[in-house]
């Protein structure tokens, strides 16, 4: 074991990047891997780009970790994260070798969020989601198994129940999906799109000037709305609503809402509602020592009178401030605080284009195609990690800087 470890728990956004800035800082300081090693955590192999799992071609939704960890110097294990020990300075790691005890001198907690999956009768048996690639690529293959199944109602209905941004990208991308499908079976209803939400509105967070640019692509895709619903029952065959109503439909699929992972209770701190960790704004953990947090799982402040937000907007800069403010911490060099002075909200709204948002308000800026080739750049391009295997490249993306918002292509 080296002289001194970082310890990263988590490949997403925020830790992968977290431990990039890392090597990135122990590099610039002249800190061999010998003398202090940086690990990286995660359930599998890949580096996720989440913010993909509503597409249907999911080829290009996970990065190999090695790919990046290793010309960076940062090694990698794969393991499921099951306990963290803060006084002893140990994090139990169950692998296919077993449970290993790591123990750390810093410590970056970016293990991210999960679903928040109610206990709703059938939801579990029944319902799909994207929150994972292993979970939308299964959504995938139940969509394309359809095409194979008898005769019968719903079988090219499409319930999306959540209506805030990952609910209607999934639903805008849905009677696209569920058409091509339909072309390949002998005979069958229509494909429909039920969007469901407890809100009166969709998107109730986009803002008044956003949601008539929502309103009019869900129209024009013929993507019905119930909303002011909620779900009470599922089955194989449909949904139930509290009102009444059953929507026959053979696809569920889950976008209501995430919250932080559970291990976020690992710390004797007060969470928020949505299980975050509060961190100070050097994204150390409010009393307790030598541990940061970074991404979905923590809250941080990132400007005058706002927190961060469950996005890899954020998240991803928090993680290069977080590794790099591990190493300053463990070397006792000043540490640098993370400030964001800019907002922006791009939502795709499929074959409608997209809708380019700017400021907390979501003052809307650009839609239609011109905001679409601003969100193909991000989910292809701007949210990637260098892949060429250069280490001078990976190192330079990983500085804690904050980039300038995501440009707007003329129309």
């Amino acid at each position: 074991m080296p002289a001194q470890r970082i310890l990263v728990l988590g490949g997403g956004f925020a830790g992968l990047w977290s431990a990039l800035s890392a090597a990135r800082q122990l590099d610039a300081c002249g800190i061999a891997p010998e003398a202090v090693e940086v690990l990286l955590v995660n359930r599998d192999g890949f580096h996720s780009i989440r913010v993909r799992n509503y597409e249907s071609d999911l080829s290009q939704a996970r990065v190999p970790l090695e790919v990046v960890l290793e010309p960076a110097g940062v090694r990698s294990l794969i393991g499921e994260v099951t306990h963290i020990d803060l006084p002893a300075r140990v994090v139990s790691v169950r692998s296919q070798d077993g449970v290993r005890q790591l123990p750390w001198d810093r410590l970056v907690f970016a293990l991210g969020s999960q679903l928040r999956r109610p206990p709703i009768p059938g939801l579990a048996n029944h319902g799909f989601d994207v929150d994972t690639y292993d979970t939308a690529a299964r959504l995938e293959g139940h969509l394309q198994s359809l095409a194979d199944r008898p005769e019968s109602p719903g079988r090219f209905t499409a319930v999306v129940v959540g209506a805030g941004l990952t609910g209607i990208e999934t639903a805008c991308e849905l009677p696209a999906r569920l058409r091509a499908v339909r072309e390949r079976a002998v005979r069958g209803p229509s494909p429909r799109v039920v969007l469901v939400d407890h809100n009166p509105q969709v998107g109730s967070d986009m803002g008044d000037s956003s949601r008539p640019v929502i309103e009019t692509a869900l129209e024009g895709l013929g993507i019905e709305r119930r909303l002011g619903a909620r779900v009470v029952a599922i089955d194989a065959a449909g949904i139930q609503l509290a009102s009444g109503e059953t929507i026959p439909a053979q696809t569920l699929i889950w976008c209501a809402g995430l919250q932080a992972s559970p291990l976020t209770g690992a710390f004797p701190v007060a969470r928020d509602p949505l299980g975050r960790l509060p961190v100070d704004g050097f994204l150390r953990v409010e009393g307790v020592a030598d541990v940061f947090a970074a991404g979905d799982g923590a809250r941080a402040p990132v400007d005058e009178g706002h927190d961060s937000v469950m996005s890899c907007q954020h998240s991803r800069p928090m993680g290069r401030f977080a590794g790099h403010n591990a190493v300053c911490d463990l070397l006792g060099l000043p540490l640098l605080p993370l400030r964001i002075d800019w907002y922006t909200t791009i939502l795709d709204l499929g074959p409608s284009g997209a809708l380019y948002t700017e400021g907390w308000e979501r003052r809307v800026v650009a839609s239609g195609e011109s905001a679409k080739r601003s969100k193909r750049q991000i989910n292809g391009q701007r949210i990637y990690p260098p892949l060429r295997g250069d280490r001078a490249e990976i190192l330079a993306a990983a500085a804690p800087v904050i980039q300038r918002p995501p440009p707007i292509h003329p129309a």
